[in-house]
């Protein structure tokens, strides 16, 4: 069992096509099938500590894995009771029921188990599975002490993260071959507890992956300030949002910090190793400035619209965020060629891009293609695109998150690595991975102050 951090995401058109290209020579559907099997067994043997097994197989190949499974469990001398929920569809499947051999319980006619393996329905599921699959799967979740998803938990889809019926929750879900983008995308990762991929000789490739710890910029003995990077905060008169984007970039490693306001002072608590200035027309003009954050706390008037231009104009890299997500245009962004990095949330998304029609890894793709820009897709599931299709899937963030301002840390967090020097990709990479990572280590109930304060900590 693999953990999934960094590792290829692949659509189930991918996997198809993967599976298809590992079957040359000896290698047939029966052979991925059987190490399939294998694994899956090696898995559920190492965490039912012992304990009956029920597993449950659909008509297809997973539930053909399922077979084989069982198979080498009961070899194993471990007690074990297959059910289905209908006979084999496929060859491969009526192969493994075979290799099973011993009885096949019906499903409205067998009793849970402790463990219970779900190997009814995985990748390519397009439709619901029937009531009587869904209700008698629930149950015996219910009853279990530990609950493991063969490949993907049954009623799920695998490309949208969406459930197609009543998918109870998993302990362990353990991934054929791949990770799929369902594993990583809400309301169906919530369904998958822990993740872990199994190996079965499968070689894989694709532009997306899971979100792994990143390289992060680390100063040297010649390093000063400017070379660990720049960043303006710009702002309007609403100064709150950005003083917390600055503190961020301080935190996440930036050696400079300007803050442009329209006056005001700052709050008590803030670092006086942020530098504060009035905005000015030419308060770009700092050649050593090596990323702009703009949006938090900018306001949406005449002031805003005439610094956003500002920002542009001034050709610095870009973390564009809140308000300005509101004031600027497609168009705009189509034509700018400077590094930009986009980080919307679900509103901001549909307000820029328009509704997400289809899955948020393909709807997050499209927008970053379209507007020339890396687009990070905040959310429980954020998502990060690059124009030329790479992605990144974060896994489930903590729900703390949804607290005001943390939004406005993540652009500071993001400024601080695109100012380092990196490319726009892996700055939005380090940056939601600062993030995911400080939001574990405030726990519960902590505020966006708070975060900011985490991010040093976090680097490890």
């Amino acid at each position: 069992m693999i953990p999934i951090d960094g590792l290829p995401v692949l659509t189930a058109a991918e996997m198809r096509a993967a599976e298809q290209a590992a079957m040359i020579g000896e290698v047939t559907e029966a052979t991925l099938m059987d190490r399939a099997g294998s694994a899956i067994a090696q898995a559920v043997a190492r965490l039912a500590a012992g304990r009956e097994i029920l597993v449950l197989c659909g008509p297809g190949n997973n539930g053909g894995d399922g077979y084989i499974a069982a198979a080498a469990l009961k070899r194993q001398g471990l007690a074990v009771r297959v059910a289905s929920s209908e006979a084999p569809r496929s060859a491969g499947a009526g192969r493994a029921a075979a290799i099973w051999g011993g009885a096949v319980e019906p499903l409205d006619g067998t009793q849970p188990a402790p463990v219970l393996v779900d190997a009814i329905f995985g990748t390519g599921l397009s439709r619901p599975p029937s009531d009587e699959v869904q209700d008698t799967l629930t149950r015996f979740a219910e009853a279990a002490w530990l609950r493991i998803a063969v490949d993907l938990p049954t009623g799920i889809a695998t490309d949208n993260g969406k459930s197609l019926g009543k998918v109870p929750r998993f302990d362990v879900t353990l991934a054929l071959g791949a990770v799929k983008p369902s594993h990583l995308l809400q309301p169906a990762a919530n369904a998958m507890g822990q993740v872990r991929l199994l190996n079965i000789g499968i070689a894989t490739h694709s532009q997306a992956r899971a979100l792994t710890r990143p390289n992060l910029p680390e100063p040297d003995a010649n390093s000063h300030k400017y070379s660990r990077g720049m960043v303006a905060v710009m702002a309007g008169s609403m100064s709150g949002a950005s003083e917390l984007a600055a503190l961020a970039a301080l935190r996440a490693g930036a050696g400079y910090v300007l803050h442009l306001a329209s006056g005001g002072s700052p709050g008590s608590a803030a670092p006086h190793a942020i530098v504060r200035r009035d905005y000015a027309p030419d308060a770009l003009d700092e050649d050593r400035i090596g990323a702009v954050v703009i949006g938090p706390g900018l306001g949406r008037d005449r002031d805003a619209s005439e610094r956003l231009e500002a920002a542009f104009a001034s050709g610095r890299p870009l973390v564009i965020d809140g308000d300005a997500l509101r004031l600027v245009e497609l168009a705009t962004l189509a034509t700018h060629h400077g590094p930009r990095i986009l980080t919307p949330h679900g509103g901001e998304f549909v307000h820029l891009f328009g509704e997400v029609t289809d899955d948020k890894l393909t709807a997050t793709r499209r927008a970053a293609r379209q507007s020339g820009a890396v687009v990070v897709h905040k959310g429980a599931d954020t998502v990060i695109a690059a124009p030329d299709g790479q992605a990144i899937l974060c896994p489930e963030a903590s729900p703390w998150l949804s607290t005001a301002g943390t939004g406005d840390v993540l652009a500071g967090a993001v400024g601080a690595m695109l100012a380092a020097g990196l490319e726009p990709l892996a700055a939005a990479e380090a940056g939601v991975w600062l993030h995911a990572q400080a939001a574990r280590a405030c726990g519960k109930a902590f505020i966006a102050d708070d975060l900011a304060d985490a991010l040093s900590a976090v680097r490890g």
